[in-house]
Protein backbone atom coordinates (compact mmCIF):
# COMPACT_ATOMS: atom_id res chain seq x y z
CA UNK A 1 0.00 0.00 0.00
CA UNK A 2 2.72 2.43 0.97
CA UNK A 3 4.61 1.56 -2.22
CA UNK A 4 1.52 2.36 -4.28
CA UNK A 5 1.18 5.75 -2.58
CA UNK A 6 4.88 6.40 -3.08
CA UNK A 7 4.67 5.53 -6.78
CA UNK A 8 1.67 7.76 -7.30
CA UNK A 9 3.15 10.71 -5.36
CA UNK A 10 4.92 12.30 -8.39
CA UNK A 11 1.74 12.20 -10.45
CA UNK A 12 -0.23 13.66 -7.53
CA UNK A 13 2.25 16.51 -7.23
CA UNK A 14 2.10 17.18 -10.97
CA UNK A 15 -1.68 17.21 -10.82
CA UNK A 16 -1.65 19.72 -7.96
CA UNK A 17 0.73 21.99 -9.86
CA UNK A 18 -1.48 21.73 -12.94
CA UNK A 19 -4.58 22.62 -10.93
CA UNK A 20 -2.80 25.65 -9.44
CA UNK A 21 -1.74 26.79 -12.90
CA UNK A 22 -5.30 26.40 -14.12
CA UNK A 23 -6.33 28.84 -11.41
CA UNK A 24 -4.04 31.54 -12.77
CA UNK A 25 -5.74 34.16 -14.89
CA UNK A 26 -5.03 34.24 -18.62
CA UNK A 27 -4.19 37.93 -18.15
CA UNK A 28 -1.49 36.98 -15.65
CA UNK A 29 0.04 34.56 -18.14
CA UNK A 30 -0.18 37.27 -20.79
CA UNK A 31 1.66 39.80 -18.62
CA UNK A 32 4.48 37.43 -17.75
CA UNK A 33 4.77 36.37 -21.40
CA UNK A 34 4.89 40.01 -22.51
CA UNK A 35 7.51 40.89 -19.90
CA UNK A 36 9.73 37.97 -20.91
CA UNK A 37 9.25 38.72 -24.60
CA UNK A 38 10.09 42.42 -24.25
CA UNK A 39 13.12 41.74 -22.06
CA UNK A 40 14.39 39.12 -24.50
CA UNK A 41 13.94 41.36 -27.52
CA UNK A 42 15.64 44.29 -25.81
CA UNK A 43 18.47 42.03 -24.62
CA UNK A 44 19.10 40.72 -28.13
CA UNK A 45 19.05 44.26 -29.51
CA UNK A 46 21.41 45.52 -26.81
CA UNK A 47 23.80 42.65 -27.42
CA UNK A 48 23.81 43.41 -31.14
CA UNK A 49 24.44 47.09 -30.42
CA UNK A 50 27.27 46.15 -28.07
CA UNK A 51 28.87 43.75 -30.53
CA UNK A 52 28.58 46.43 -33.20
CA UNK A 53 30.61 48.87 -31.02
CA UNK A 54 27.54 50.83 -29.91
CA UNK A 55 28.43 50.77 -26.21
CA UNK A 56 31.12 52.84 -24.55
CA UNK A 57 33.58 53.20 -21.69
CA UNK A 58 30.99 55.56 -20.17
CA UNK A 59 28.58 54.22 -19.03
CA UNK A 60 28.71 50.46 -19.34
CA UNK A 61 32.45 49.77 -19.52
CA UNK A 62 33.17 51.34 -16.16
CA UNK A 63 30.52 49.21 -14.42
CA UNK A 64 31.80 46.06 -16.10
CA UNK A 65 35.36 46.73 -14.97
CA UNK A 66 34.35 47.64 -11.42
CA UNK A 67 32.08 44.64 -10.89
CA UNK A 68 34.63 42.32 -12.48
CA UNK A 69 37.30 43.60 -10.08
CA UNK A 70 35.01 42.99 -7.08
CA UNK A 71 34.20 39.50 -8.36
CA UNK A 72 37.96 38.84 -8.29
CA UNK A 73 38.13 40.23 -4.71
CA UNK A 74 39.97 43.38 -5.80
CA UNK A 75 39.19 46.98 -4.91
CA UNK A 76 36.90 48.40 -7.63
CA UNK A 77 39.20 51.23 -8.69
CA UNK A 78 37.95 51.82 -12.22
CA UNK A 79 40.81 53.05 -14.37
CA UNK A 80 38.37 54.01 -17.12
CA UNK A 81 37.29 56.98 -14.99
CA UNK A 82 40.07 57.22 -12.42
CA UNK A 83 38.04 56.64 -9.28
CA UNK A 84 36.48 53.93 -7.14
CA UNK A 85 33.22 52.59 -8.55
CA UNK A 86 31.42 52.95 -5.19
CA UNK A 87 32.85 56.43 -4.76
CA UNK A 88 31.44 57.66 -8.04
CA UNK A 89 27.98 56.77 -6.75
CA UNK A 90 27.06 54.85 -3.60
CA UNK A 91 25.57 52.01 -5.64
CA UNK A 92 25.97 49.21 -3.10
CA UNK A 93 23.25 47.32 -4.98
CA UNK A 94 26.01 46.29 -7.39
CA UNK A 95 27.40 43.97 -4.73
CA UNK A 96 24.43 41.70 -5.49
CA UNK A 97 25.64 41.45 -9.10
CA UNK A 98 29.08 40.16 -8.08
CA UNK A 99 27.97 36.51 -7.64
CA UNK A 100 26.51 36.58 -11.15
CA UNK A 101 29.97 37.57 -12.40
CA UNK A 102 31.40 34.39 -10.91
CA UNK A 103 29.30 32.52 -13.45
CA UNK A 104 28.85 34.88 -16.41
CA UNK A 105 31.02 38.00 -16.27
CA UNK A 106 30.70 40.62 -18.98
CA UNK A 107 28.96 43.62 -20.45
CA UNK A 108 26.31 41.42 -22.01
CA UNK A 109 25.35 40.14 -18.56
CA UNK A 110 24.73 43.70 -17.37
CA UNK A 111 22.67 44.57 -20.45
CA UNK A 112 20.50 41.46 -20.06
CA UNK A 113 20.07 42.04 -16.33
CA UNK A 114 18.97 45.61 -16.97
CA UNK A 115 16.44 44.59 -19.64
CA UNK A 116 14.80 41.96 -17.43
CA UNK A 117 14.75 44.09 -14.28
CA UNK A 118 13.13 47.04 -16.04
CA UNK A 119 10.58 44.87 -17.83
CA UNK A 120 9.72 43.16 -14.53
CA UNK A 121 8.51 46.52 -13.21
CA UNK A 122 5.30 45.80 -15.13
CA UNK A 123 4.48 42.88 -12.84
CA UNK A 124 3.74 44.73 -9.56
CA UNK A 125 1.92 47.39 -11.59
CA UNK A 126 -0.26 44.68 -13.16
CA UNK A 127 -1.21 43.03 -9.86
CA UNK A 128 -1.98 46.37 -8.22
CA UNK A 129 -4.04 47.58 -11.18
CA UNK A 130 -5.91 44.26 -11.42
CA UNK A 131 -6.92 44.49 -7.78
CA UNK A 132 -7.63 48.23 -7.72
CA UNK A 133 -9.56 48.33 -10.99
CA UNK A 134 -11.10 44.88 -10.45
CA UNK A 135 -10.18 43.78 -13.94
CA UNK A 136 -7.42 41.55 -15.28
CA UNK A 137 -7.78 43.21 -18.67
CA UNK A 138 -7.22 46.71 -17.26
CA UNK A 139 -4.31 45.40 -15.21
CA UNK A 140 -2.75 43.98 -18.38
CA UNK A 141 -3.21 47.29 -20.20
CA UNK A 142 -1.48 49.20 -17.40
CA UNK A 143 1.43 46.75 -17.64
CA UNK A 144 1.60 47.63 -21.34
CA UNK A 145 1.64 51.32 -20.40
CA UNK A 146 4.78 50.70 -18.34
CA UNK A 147 6.50 48.61 -20.99
CA UNK A 148 6.05 51.16 -23.77
CA UNK A 149 6.78 54.30 -21.74
CA UNK A 150 9.42 56.42 -23.55
CA UNK A 151 11.40 57.19 -20.38
CA UNK A 152 11.44 53.51 -19.42
CA UNK A 153 12.70 52.43 -22.83
CA UNK A 154 15.14 55.32 -22.96
CA UNK A 155 16.89 53.90 -19.91
CA UNK A 156 16.76 50.41 -21.41
CA UNK A 157 18.84 51.50 -24.40
CA UNK A 158 21.29 53.85 -22.65
CA UNK A 159 24.18 51.49 -22.00
CA UNK A 160 23.85 50.26 -18.37
CA UNK A 161 23.07 52.10 -15.14
CA UNK A 162 22.38 50.84 -11.59
CA UNK A 163 19.32 53.11 -11.67
CA UNK A 164 17.65 50.39 -13.75
CA UNK A 165 17.06 48.41 -10.53
CA UNK A 166 14.70 51.19 -9.47
CA UNK A 167 12.52 50.26 -12.43
CA UNK A 168 11.47 47.23 -10.39
CA UNK A 169 12.14 48.26 -6.79
CA UNK A 170 10.23 51.56 -6.82
CA UNK A 171 7.04 49.98 -8.26
CA UNK A 172 7.25 47.24 -5.62
CA UNK A 173 7.78 49.77 -2.83
CA UNK A 174 4.91 51.97 -4.04
CA UNK A 175 2.51 49.06 -4.55
CA UNK A 176 3.32 47.66 -1.11
CA UNK A 177 2.87 51.09 0.47
CA UNK A 178 -0.48 51.66 -1.25
CA UNK A 179 -1.58 48.12 -0.37
CA UNK A 180 -0.24 48.27 3.21
CA UNK A 181 1.93 45.19 2.76
CA UNK A 182 4.63 46.35 5.10
CA UNK A 183 7.15 43.50 5.01
CA UNK A 184 7.45 43.78 1.25
CA UNK A 185 7.56 47.55 1.56
CA UNK A 186 10.49 47.63 3.98
CA UNK A 187 12.47 45.12 1.93
CA UNK A 188 11.89 47.06 -1.30
CA UNK A 189 12.67 50.37 0.41
CA UNK A 190 15.91 49.02 1.85
CA UNK A 191 17.02 47.81 -1.57
CA UNK A 192 16.06 51.16 -3.13
CA UNK A 193 18.35 52.93 -0.67
CA UNK A 194 21.25 50.76 -1.86
CA UNK A 195 20.88 51.81 -5.49
CA UNK A 196 22.11 55.38 -5.36
CA UNK A 197 22.48 58.30 -3.00
CA UNK A 198 19.95 60.49 -4.84
CA UNK A 199 17.11 57.98 -4.45
CA UNK A 200 16.23 60.17 -1.47
CA UNK A 201 14.41 62.34 -4.03
CA UNK A 202 11.80 59.57 -4.29
CA UNK A 203 12.01 58.19 -0.75
CA UNK A 204 11.44 61.52 1.01
CA UNK A 205 8.12 62.31 -0.75
CA UNK A 206 7.14 58.66 -0.40
CA UNK A 207 7.40 59.15 3.35
CA UNK A 208 5.18 62.22 3.02
CA UNK A 209 2.63 60.19 1.04
CA UNK A 210 2.48 57.60 3.80
CA UNK A 211 1.94 60.33 6.38
CA UNK A 212 -0.86 61.87 4.32
CA UNK A 213 -2.51 58.45 4.11
CA UNK A 214 -2.49 58.11 7.90
CA UNK A 215 0.76 56.13 8.32
CA UNK A 216 2.65 58.89 10.10
CA UNK A 217 5.13 56.69 11.97
CA UNK A 218 6.00 54.67 8.87
CA UNK A 219 6.17 57.86 6.85
CA UNK A 220 8.59 59.43 9.30
CA UNK A 221 10.79 56.33 9.36
CA UNK A 222 10.81 56.29 5.55
CA UNK A 223 11.79 59.95 5.25
CA UNK A 224 14.51 59.67 7.92
CA UNK A 225 15.87 56.49 6.32
CA UNK A 226 16.11 58.25 2.96
CA UNK A 227 17.94 61.24 4.41
CA UNK A 228 20.32 59.12 6.48
CA UNK A 229 21.11 56.84 3.51
CA UNK A 230 21.82 59.85 1.29
CA UNK A 231 24.10 61.49 3.85
CA UNK A 232 25.89 58.22 4.60
CA UNK A 233 26.32 57.50 0.91
CA UNK A 234 27.78 60.88 0.11
CA UNK A 235 29.64 62.04 3.24
CA UNK A 236 30.79 58.65 4.52
CA UNK A 237 31.15 56.25 1.59
CA UNK A 238 31.81 58.50 -1.39
CA UNK A 239 33.96 61.06 0.40
CA UNK A 240 36.06 58.32 2.00
CA UNK A 241 36.73 56.75 -1.41
CA UNK A 242 37.22 59.76 -3.70
CA UNK A 243 37.81 62.65 -1.30
CA UNK A 244 34.61 64.60 -2.04
CA UNK A 245 30.95 63.87 -1.18
CA UNK A 246 29.70 64.60 -4.70
CA UNK A 247 31.08 65.66 -8.05
CA UNK A 248 27.78 67.05 -9.32
CA UNK A 249 27.38 70.29 -7.43
CA UNK A 250 27.94 72.19 -10.69
CA UNK A 251 24.60 70.93 -11.99
CA UNK A 252 22.68 73.38 -9.77
CA UNK A 253 22.37 76.80 -11.49
CA UNK A 254 23.09 80.24 -10.10
CA UNK A 255 26.05 79.03 -8.04
CA UNK A 256 24.60 76.03 -6.20
CA UNK A 257 21.72 75.42 -3.80
CA UNK A 258 22.13 78.70 -1.92
CA UNK A 259 22.51 80.69 -5.10
CA UNK A 260 19.45 79.12 -6.67
CA UNK A 261 17.27 79.83 -3.61
CA UNK A 262 18.56 83.40 -3.46
CA UNK A 263 17.82 83.89 -7.16
CA UNK A 264 14.24 82.66 -6.63
CA UNK A 265 13.62 85.54 -4.21
CA UNK A 266 15.78 88.30 -5.71
CA UNK A 267 15.30 87.66 -9.45
CA UNK A 268 12.40 85.24 -9.96
CA UNK A 269 12.12 86.32 -13.60
CA UNK A 270 15.60 84.90 -14.23
CA UNK A 271 14.55 81.59 -12.71
CA UNK A 272 11.39 81.45 -14.83
CA UNK A 273 13.43 82.27 -17.93
CA UNK A 274 15.93 79.56 -17.06
CA UNK A 275 13.24 76.92 -16.47
CA UNK A 276 11.69 77.87 -19.82
CA UNK A 277 14.91 77.32 -21.74
CA UNK A 278 16.61 74.36 -23.45
CA UNK A 279 13.53 72.19 -23.98
CA UNK A 280 12.72 71.99 -20.26
CA UNK A 281 8.97 72.58 -20.76
CA UNK A 282 9.04 69.89 -23.47
CA UNK A 283 10.55 67.53 -20.89
CA UNK A 284 7.52 67.85 -18.61
CA UNK A 285 5.24 67.42 -21.59
CA UNK A 286 6.99 64.18 -22.58
CA UNK A 287 6.80 62.85 -19.04
CA UNK A 288 3.05 63.43 -18.62
CA UNK A 289 1.64 63.29 -22.17
CA UNK A 290 2.15 59.51 -22.59
CA UNK A 291 -0.23 59.12 -19.64
CA UNK A 292 -2.68 61.67 -21.06
CA UNK A 293 -2.16 63.72 -17.87
CA UNK A 294 -4.43 61.22 -16.11
CA UNK A 295 -1.83 60.89 -13.36
CA UNK A 296 -3.36 64.00 -11.81
CA UNK A 297 -6.46 61.99 -10.95
CA UNK A 298 -4.37 61.04 -7.89
CA UNK A 299 -2.19 64.11 -7.29
CA UNK A 300 -0.90 62.85 -3.95
CA UNK A 301 0.73 59.89 -5.73
CA UNK A 302 2.12 62.12 -8.49
CA UNK A 303 3.89 64.16 -5.80
CA UNK A 304 6.15 61.18 -5.06
CA UNK A 305 7.91 62.04 -8.33
CA UNK A 306 7.84 65.81 -7.82
CA UNK A 307 11.39 66.19 -6.44
CA UNK A 308 12.89 64.06 -9.22
CA UNK A 309 11.09 66.03 -11.91
CA UNK A 310 12.03 69.32 -10.28
CA UNK A 311 15.70 68.39 -9.92
CA UNK A 312 15.82 67.28 -13.56
CA UNK A 313 14.19 70.52 -14.69
CA UNK A 314 16.54 72.65 -12.62
CA UNK A 315 19.73 70.82 -13.57
CA UNK A 316 22.25 72.40 -15.91
CA UNK A 317 23.10 68.88 -17.12
CA UNK A 318 21.41 68.46 -20.51
CA UNK A 319 20.79 64.74 -20.12
CA UNK A 320 18.68 65.16 -16.99
CA UNK A 321 15.84 66.97 -18.73
CA UNK A 322 15.58 64.62 -21.68
CA UNK A 323 13.53 61.46 -21.37
CA UNK A 324 15.98 59.34 -23.36
CA UNK A 325 18.27 59.03 -20.34
CA UNK A 326 18.17 57.16 -17.05
CA UNK A 327 17.53 60.21 -14.87
CA UNK A 328 13.80 60.03 -15.64
CA UNK A 329 13.15 56.33 -15.02
CA UNK A 330 12.68 56.69 -11.26
CA UNK A 331 9.86 59.21 -11.76
CA UNK A 332 7.73 56.96 -13.99
CA UNK A 333 6.40 54.40 -11.44
CA UNK A 334 4.53 56.98 -9.38
CA UNK A 335 3.08 58.59 -12.51
CA UNK A 336 1.81 55.24 -13.81
CA UNK A 337 0.45 54.09 -10.44
CA UNK A 338 -1.24 57.47 -9.98
CA UNK A 339 -3.30 56.64 -13.09
CA UNK A 340 -4.32 53.36 -11.47
CA UNK A 341 -5.23 54.97 -8.14
CA UNK A 342 -7.11 57.77 -9.88
CA UNK A 343 -9.01 55.43 -12.21
CA UNK A 344 -9.87 53.27 -9.20
CA UNK A 345 -11.78 56.22 -7.75
CA UNK A 346 -14.10 56.24 -10.76
CA UNK A 347 -17.11 54.03 -11.38
CA UNK A 348 -18.05 51.59 -14.12
CA UNK A 349 -17.10 52.44 -17.68
CA UNK A 350 -15.17 55.52 -16.65
CA UNK A 351 -12.31 53.27 -15.56
CA UNK A 352 -12.19 51.65 -19.00
CA UNK A 353 -12.27 55.05 -20.69
CA UNK A 354 -9.35 56.36 -18.63
CA UNK A 355 -7.20 53.27 -19.16
CA UNK A 356 -8.14 53.12 -22.84
CA UNK A 357 -7.10 56.73 -23.38
CA UNK A 358 -3.84 56.21 -21.47
CA UNK A 359 -2.93 53.09 -23.45
CA UNK A 360 -3.59 54.93 -26.70
CA UNK A 361 -1.53 57.99 -25.80
CA UNK A 362 1.25 55.77 -24.42
CA UNK A 363 1.50 53.86 -27.69
CA UNK A 364 1.47 57.08 -29.72
CA UNK A 365 4.16 58.66 -27.51
CA UNK A 366 6.26 55.52 -27.62
CA UNK A 367 6.09 55.45 -31.39
CA UNK A 368 7.07 59.12 -31.59
CA UNK A 369 9.72 59.36 -28.90
CA UNK A 370 11.34 56.00 -28.23
CA UNK A 371 12.09 52.48 -29.39
CA UNK A 372 9.60 49.76 -28.56
CA UNK A 373 10.11 46.11 -29.56
CA UNK A 374 6.95 45.81 -31.68
CA UNK A 375 7.73 48.72 -33.97
CA UNK A 376 8.27 47.66 -37.56
CA UNK A 377 11.29 49.85 -38.24
CA UNK A 378 14.66 48.69 -36.97
CA UNK A 379 16.47 50.58 -34.21
CA UNK A 380 19.38 52.35 -35.95
CA UNK A 381 22.74 50.86 -34.99
CA UNK A 382 25.80 49.05 -36.26
CA UNK A 383 25.06 45.33 -36.13
CA UNK A 384 27.54 42.77 -34.82
CA UNK A 385 28.57 41.85 -38.37
CA UNK A 386 29.36 45.45 -39.33
CA UNK A 387 32.84 45.48 -40.97
CA UNK A 388 34.38 47.94 -38.49
CA UNK A 389 33.16 45.79 -35.59
CA UNK A 390 34.56 42.65 -37.18
CA UNK A 391 37.98 44.21 -37.76
CA UNK A 392 38.01 45.45 -34.15
CA UNK A 393 37.65 41.87 -32.92
CA UNK A 394 40.55 40.84 -35.16
CA UNK A 395 42.78 43.53 -33.70
CA UNK A 396 41.81 42.88 -30.06
CA UNK A 397 42.86 39.24 -30.34
CA UNK A 398 46.45 40.45 -30.60
CA UNK A 399 46.40 42.06 -27.14
CA UNK A 400 47.47 40.01 -24.07
CA UNK A 401 44.62 39.56 -21.58
CA UNK A 402 46.53 41.11 -18.67
CA UNK A 403 48.20 43.98 -20.56
CA UNK A 404 47.71 47.60 -19.49
CA UNK A 405 46.01 49.33 -22.41
CA UNK A 406 44.51 52.63 -23.52
CA UNK A 407 41.76 52.22 -26.12
CA UNK A 408 39.15 54.05 -28.14
CA UNK A 409 35.97 54.52 -26.07
CA UNK A 410 33.79 52.02 -27.97
CA UNK A 411 36.41 49.29 -27.61
CA UNK A 412 36.63 49.68 -23.85
CA UNK A 413 33.57 47.53 -22.92
CA UNK A 414 35.15 44.65 -24.83
CA UNK A 415 38.44 44.65 -22.89
CA UNK A 416 37.47 45.68 -19.34
CA UNK A 417 38.37 42.46 -17.52
CA UNK A 418 41.81 43.65 -16.51
CA UNK A 419 43.26 45.81 -13.77
CA UNK A 420 44.29 48.67 -16.05
CA UNK A 421 42.32 49.80 -19.08
CA UNK A 422 41.97 53.47 -20.03
CA UNK A 423 39.77 55.42 -22.40
CA UNK A 424 42.18 57.14 -24.78
CA UNK A 425 43.64 59.80 -24.48
CA UNK A 426 43.73 58.83 -20.78
CA UNK A 427 46.07 58.62 -18.98
CA UNK A 428 48.38 60.54 -21.37
CA UNK A 429 46.05 63.55 -21.46
CA UNK A 430 43.36 63.34 -18.79
CA UNK A 431 39.77 63.53 -20.01
CA UNK A 432 36.84 63.09 -17.56
CA UNK A 433 39.32 61.37 -15.27
CA UNK A 434 39.58 61.42 -11.47
CA UNK A 435 37.83 64.01 -9.33
CA UNK A 436 39.84 67.18 -9.96
CA UNK A 437 38.65 68.98 -13.09
CA UNK A 438 41.71 71.24 -12.98
CA UNK A 439 43.83 68.29 -14.15
CA UNK A 440 42.04 68.06 -17.52
CA UNK A 441 44.61 67.73 -20.29
CA UNK A 442 47.49 66.90 -17.96
CA UNK A 443 49.48 63.67 -18.05
CA UNK A 444 48.82 61.13 -15.31
CA UNK A 445 51.71 59.14 -13.84
CA UNK A 446 49.85 55.94 -14.74
CA UNK A 447 50.74 56.64 -18.38
CA UNK A 448 54.22 55.23 -17.77
CA UNK A 449 52.75 51.74 -17.28
CA UNK A 450 50.57 51.58 -20.39
CA UNK A 451 51.78 48.88 -22.79
CA UNK A 452 49.39 49.18 -25.76
CA UNK A 453 47.31 51.92 -27.38
CA UNK A 454 44.46 51.02 -29.76
CA UNK A 455 42.74 53.70 -31.86
CA UNK A 456 40.86 53.95 -35.17
CA UNK A 457 42.79 54.70 -38.34
CA UNK A 458 40.42 57.55 -39.11
CA UNK A 459 41.16 60.13 -36.42
CA UNK A 460 39.63 63.51 -35.75
CA UNK A 461 41.98 66.45 -35.33
CA UNK A 462 42.07 66.27 -31.53
CA UNK A 463 42.75 62.53 -31.39
CA UNK A 464 45.38 62.83 -34.13
CA UNK A 465 47.23 65.30 -31.90
CA UNK A 466 46.91 62.97 -28.92
CA UNK A 467 48.32 60.07 -30.92
CA UNK A 468 51.16 62.25 -32.19
CA UNK A 469 51.99 63.27 -28.61
CA UNK A 470 52.87 59.66 -27.66
CA UNK A 471 55.02 58.95 -30.73
CA UNK A 472 58.22 59.19 -28.66
CA UNK A 473 56.99 56.36 -26.40
CA UNK A 474 55.13 54.06 -28.78
CA UNK A 475 55.62 52.47 -32.18
CA UNK A 476 53.06 50.80 -34.44
CA UNK A 477 52.60 47.14 -33.56
CA UNK A 478 49.77 46.06 -35.88
CA UNK A 479 46.98 47.48 -38.02
CA UNK A 480 44.17 46.61 -40.41
CA UNK A 481 41.84 48.64 -42.59
CA UNK A 482 40.08 50.25 -39.60
CA UNK A 483 42.29 50.02 -36.51
CA UNK A 484 45.88 50.49 -35.42
CA UNK A 485 47.77 49.23 -32.38
CA UNK A 486 50.80 50.90 -30.85
CA UNK A 487 53.17 49.19 -28.44
CA UNK A 488 55.56 50.79 -26.02
CA UNK A 489 59.11 50.97 -27.36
Amino acid sequence: MNQEISKSAPSVRITRVFLKLRGISAWTFAVFALVIWQATVVTRLQWDIHRGLGTSAFDVGLYDQGIWLMSRFKAPFVTLMGRNLLGDHSSLILLFVVPIYWLAPGTETLLALQAFVIAAGAIPIYFFARRTLQSGCLGFLMAVVWLVNPAVNGTNLENFHPDSFLGLLVPIALVCALSKKWLGYWIALGLCLLVKEDVVLIVLPLGVLLSVRGEKRRGLITAVAGIVAALAGTFLLMRSLIGVPTRNGWRIPFGGVGGFIRECFTSPANVVKYLSSDERPAYLWKMFAPLAFMSFLAPEVVMVSALVLFSNMVSTFWYQFHIEYHYSLVAVPALVLAVVVGAGRLRGRARYVVVGVVVTTSLLAANAWSYIPFRTDEYPHWASDYPVAQTSRDILRLIPEDASISVYHSLAPHVTHRVEVYMFPNPFSMLMYGTDVSTEGQRNSRADGVEYVIVPKQLDAKMALDVASISDEFVEFASNEDWQVFIRK
